[in-house]
């Protein structure tokens, strides 16, 4: 007769690494930053565009918000294949999708087909050359007492990534015209498919090495009927909402108010250096400190450095202490988030639980965009989407404290003797 004990599942590691960490790292860093690098930019482009086709700012706005949405749904689905077969082949994928999103952002010649290639390709393209799936291999091979740290490392790569892809976006733009350079960064974003090979799991690992103790639907209706689950899938609609707003309107909020497009310029290149540093420390502090009061710091930090940011006099100098200040912050929400939910459910189903949370994020990414290229063209002002984003702030604070990041107890059956 089948008997029946409780067990708090443990979120141990297989009893090896199967990839070198180095190599791990490297790869995956690599691949970080050239996806979120390319991306980090798009707001240097909405000018350009907008003047060169005659179209409106919420046109540009609704095509990055569907691209949002659409990293986000495809997302789901690409954490599961990854945690079915493995990050190789969706990294791939991903990778021919970008570079073909790209050229269609290029060549788009209305704002539907605009909204088909800068939106839905390349979201689905971000979907597999990103965190959710980054993170699946680091969670299958790093071991738990390092795996907040192995997800800094990979969120600063990405940060990195801004810091040298923007200036270098902002100087093709200037040389080449705004098409001939997205079909640069179109070639550029093919080296991510050399570079998954490093990241190519035996097959042994990637469907079976990792225990399954639940189905995907078990996983899913655990995590959310799970309140813990529900309080950090709020608080990255926040981050999302917040960090896309800035990174899309920023440029031109600050060329409308007489600044250069190089003050946009440095300003994104100074979130990316910094976000370095503060992704790094966010895993670094998230293997000592409790996650939720990390993440319940970083959202009320930003929402006093964007009031302070509002009321202080615009000039260069603000701007560039504004962009250091929130690059601290920038991404540092992604190593404790995905860490917490990894240290609660375990790595059976991490990417795809990953990825619900991350769509989490992009449902805000997508409100965050939208709502500023709309409340401008019908206010010609960014003021009240600035409000928001300080108000959501201080609300994602208050949800992150009662997380409770202590692993998941369930019953399960025990073979009979």
């Amino acid at each position: 007769m089948a008997l029946f004990v409780t067990f708090t599942h443990m979120n141990t590691a297989p009893a090896r690494q199967t990839l070198p960490m180095w190599q791990l790292l490297l790869c995956g860093a690599a691949i970080v930053t050239l996806s979120m690098g390319v991306r980090h930019g798009f707001g240097l482009w909405l000018q350009p565009i907008t003047q060169a086709q005659g179209w409106s700012r919420e046109s540009f706005s609704l095509a990055l918000a569907v691209q949002n949405l659409s990293w986000g749904v495809f997302g789901i689905f690409a954490g599961m294949v990854a945690d079915r077969f493995g990050a190789f082949r969706v990294l791939v994928l991903g990778a021919v999708l970008y570079a073909l999103g790209l050229a269609g952002m290029a060549l788009s010649p209305t704002p539907g087909v605009f909204l088909l290639t800068t939106g839905v390709l390349i979201g689905a393209a971000q979907a597999g050359t990103t965190y959710a799936v980054i993170y699946g291999v680091i969670g299958r091979n790093i071991p738990a007492e390092r795996r907040s740290w192995a997800m800094g490392v990979a969120a600063a790569a990405g940060s990195f990534g801004q810091f040298l892809m923007v200036p270098v976006e902002g100087w093709l733009i200037a040389s080449l015209g705004w098409q001939t350079a997205l079909l640069a960064l179109a070639a550029a974003v093919m080296l991510i498919a050399p570079l998954a090979w490093g990241l190519r799991e035996p097959a042994a690992l990637a469907p079976g090495g990792v225990k399954r103790e639940q189905t995907i639907w078990q996983a899913l209706r655990e995590a959310f009927k799970y309140r813990s689950f529900q309080l950090l899938m709020a608080g990255y609609f926040v981050c999302g909402f917040q960090v896309v707003f800035i990174g899309v309107h920023m440029p031109s909020y600050l060329k409308d108010n007489g600044l250069s497009p190089q003050v946009a310029s440095y300003a994104l290149a100074l979130i990316g250096l910094f976000n370095v540093f503060g992704t790094y420390a966010a895993g670094v502090l998230g293997q000592r400190w409790p996650k939720k009061n990390i993440l319940a710091g970083i959202y009320l930090l930003r929402s006093v450095a964007i009031s302070v940011f509002l009321l202080a006099p615009l000039t260069p100098a603000s701007v560039y202490v504004f962009a250091s200040v929130m690059g601290v912050l920038w991404l540092s929400t992604v190593p404790p988030t995905n860490a917490v939910v990894a240290q609660i459910f375990g790595v059976q189903h991490f990417s795809m639980l990953g990825g619900f949370v991350f769509f989490s994020h992009q449902i805000g990414s997508f409100m965050g965009v939208w709502l500023g290229g709309v409340l401008y063209d019908r206010t010609g002002s960014y003021d009240i989407v600035w409000q928001i984003a300080i108000a959501l702030g201080v609300f994602a604070a208050l949800i992150n404290l009662p997380v409770k990041e202590t692993a998941i107890q369930r019953r399960a059956p025990a073979a009979a003797a």
